[in-house]
């Protein structure tokens, strides 16, 4: 009779789960060439944290996202929504039609990481007047 321990396959090694905080106190976020400092940047960019939101929403097309997202000019909205794409945040759908129509939507991690950014700008929205009143006057 075989012994039950013997054919028991081991299980696999796996990572535990490691919290932003625990790796920011390992000093890896704060060394320059972590390319998470790269993804930060995009997601919290002014027109990165907007973009992100107001495809959360609903799928846009180009015109419509700049119109929604006052303020942006052409080529930041551009250079936004094709960085958000080579991250694998943003899908780009164009059709093949005269005039070119195109549209943007999340990927399934866009929408993961679209939902913090917007939990973080909801805080902002929120706690506006307490942030305002703790700012230092500039002179």
């Amino acid at each position: 009779m075989a012994n039950p321990r013997s054919e028991t396959k081991p299980e696999p090694l796996q990572q535990p789960f490691r919290p932003l905080s625990a790796l920011v106190r390992q000093g890896e976020l704060f060394n320059q060439n972590c390319p998470s400092r790269d993804i930060l940047k995009h997601l919290t960019s002014r027109w990165g944290v907007l973009v992100l939101i107001a495809l959360l929403e609903k799928e846009h097309r180009f015109s419509e996202l700049r119109r929604k997202v006052g303020g942006v000019s052409e080529k930041m909205l551009a250079q936004t929504l094709q960085t958000l794409e080579a991250d694998g945040f943003v899908n780009r759908h164009s059709h093949p039609v005269v005039p070119p129509h195109v549209d943007y939507s999340l990927t399934p991690i866009g929408r993961e990481v679209a939902a913090k950014v917007r939990d973080f700008a909801d805080w902002i929205e929120v706690n506006i007047g307490r942030i305002l009143a703790a700012q230092v006057p500039q002179s």
